[in-house]
């Protein structure tokens, strides 16, 4: 077993950062439960309103970067601190002068930018968390590169820990004082969260620094290096992650604003953006803890097997990327639209959550497709292609938030959702298709899922119609049980088929 995890790096490795990720996820439900009770659901999209302003701050300094330091070292691991330092000065300089503007104009950003002027107390929060950010996705990208996963997974667990603590701690002091808790916790617990992850981080790499024999040169000898090539591989990057970031916050500053013009006041609005984006979308992401964990680890491995002038391993790769995407998007497909009101009622108390889950649902197989294709491709070099393709499919979801939710309401943008990341995954296919040669069978990848989630469905009503054993544990732990159920006897009829295959 060891020797086989020695040989499929990339699989030990996404098995190490699913697990982490699902232990984060499940760490940030309670985590988000928690607030939408304490500063409900308007408190909730007024905080997610501000996030788009940290995205474009972190596509410019710290995303981009990080990205960028991961491939040049996986094709240069001998130079990795050469590039991780200078990865690292530049991040740092970009970070500190966007805190400094932040701080100084969150006010006018608040009113004309956001349209929301309960954000301006926010936005230095997240301004201060920027340069922590920085750092924290600079040592992440070093270790990604060096396909070394440990400490970043760790960081991820102790960045919602501490934020967890710090947040029920600041509450329970405020309760117990008699004030009113306000948005301004969310924000405080962001802070602290990216701080916690930032340190933690910093004392991994000074305590198990990687390891690299070569002698280093000075600091600005290598700087001079390293700096031209490091950002001519980020600058594309940022250029692309900054206007998509742009085009993001344009639709979540949008989505409230159309909301009103269709006929909800301002609270309604932003609460049915808060259930949206705060309760709904959280479950609909919650599977991605793998297909994001495979993102990040198929970037470099694609890079290293280009360089290496290895074209099976990237056809390998990107047919296991598939498969393994489409099994997992049809199983959430089944889970979402079965149990969704279930979820939504169980955990937030909320029934609209339930039905956004049930829509969001057949987004499931074309949001996962999209990340792992769009990782390889930016790993194949084509960050333009994919810059593209994400302008096309948001200009798309822009449409349906302008056009369509002044006459639909919330539907349109959901419809909208699934349009978009339908564009992109089919994008993706095309332009990889173009790349490599990489088998695909419609057969094994779609109708045989499809057919065992139909028989799972049919299992799992057979058995529970009879006796159910989960009766009586709380609407939220029995639904729990029964998804586990339902995931079981499809991964199960999954794993029979492959075995009788290979047989």
């Amino acid at each position: 077993m060891t020797d086989f995890f020695k040989k499929h790096t990339l699989i030990a490795s996404t098995l190490l950062l699913t697990v982490t990720g699902f232990a984060t996820r499940l760490l940030g439900f309670f985590y988000r439960i928690f607030l939408s009770r304490t500063i409900g659901a308007q408190g909730l999209g007024i905080f997610n309103m501000v996030h788009p302003v940290y995205g474009i701050c972190f596509a410019l300094c710290a995303g981009s970067i990080q990205t960028a330091i991961s491939r040049f070292v996986a094709a240069n691991v001998w130079k990795g601190k050469q590039i991780f330092r200078t990865g690292l000065v530049i991040s740092l300089a970009l970070s500190t002068g966007l805190t400094a503007f932040i701080i100084r104009f969150s006010a006018p950003l608040a009113h004309y930018i956001l349209l929301e002027d309960r954000c301006a107390s926010l936005l230095p929060f997240i301004a201060v968390s920027v340069p922590f950010s920085a750092v924290h996705a600079c040592i992440n990208g070093y270790y990604y590169g060096i396909k070394k996963t440990k400490i970043p997974a760790a960081s991820q667990i102790a960045e919602q820990i501490v934020r967890m603590a710090a947040v029920f701690l600041i509450a329970d002091i405020l309760l117990e004082s008699g004030r009113t808790i306000t948005v301004e916790l969310a924000a405080t617990g962001h802070l602290i969260g990216e701080l916690a992850a930032c340190l933690f981080s910093v004392l991994c790499f000074c305590l198990f620094p990687p390891k690299n024999t070569q002698k280093q040169p000075a600091f600005f000898a290598s700087f001079r290096q390293t700096a031209v090539p490091l950002m001519a591989l980020a600058m594309p990057l940022m250029g692309n992650r900054l206007v998509l970031n742009i085009l993001s916050s344009a639709e979540a500053i949008w989505i409230p604003n159309r909301l009103t013009a269709y006929g909800l006041s301002s609270q309604e609005a932003l609460s049915v953006y808060g259930v949206l984006t705060g309760m709904a979308m959280p479950f609909i992401l919650f599977p991605s803890a793998i297909t994001n964990s495979m993102a990040v680890l198929l970037l470099p491995t694609v890079a290293e097997a280009q360089a290496g002038g290895n074209q099976a391993r990237i056809s390998q790769t990107i047919s296991l990327s598939l498969r393994y995407s489409l099994y997992m998007g049809i199983l959430c497909i089944g889970v979402f639209t079965l149990f969704g009101p279930e979820l939504g009622v169980g955990v937030f108390k909320d029934p609209s959550a339930g039905t956004f889950m049930q829509i969001l649902a057949w987004l499931c197989p074309f949001l996962y497709l999209a990340t792992t294709m769009g990782s390889i491709l930016n790993g194949l070099g084509k960050t333009t292609t994919t810059f593209v393709q994400n302008i096309s499919a948001l200009v798309l979801r822009l449409g349906f938030v302008l056009v369509g939710i002044p006459h639909f309401g919330i539907t349109a943008y959901l419809w909208g959702m699934l349009a978009s990341e339908c564009l992109l995954a089919f994008l993706h296919l095309i332009s990889l298709k173009r790349l490599a040669p990489f088998s695909w069978n419609a057969t094994e990848m779609i109708v045989k899922p499809v057919a065992f989630l139909i028989i799972s469905i049919g299992i799992y009503y057979a058995v529970f119609s009879l006796w159910d054993g989960f009766d009586g544990l709380g609407l939220f732990v029995s639904t729990a049980l029964h998804i586990g159920v339902l995931s079981l006897c499809y991964g199960g009829l999954l794993a029979v088929f492959h075995l009788a295959k290979r047989s």
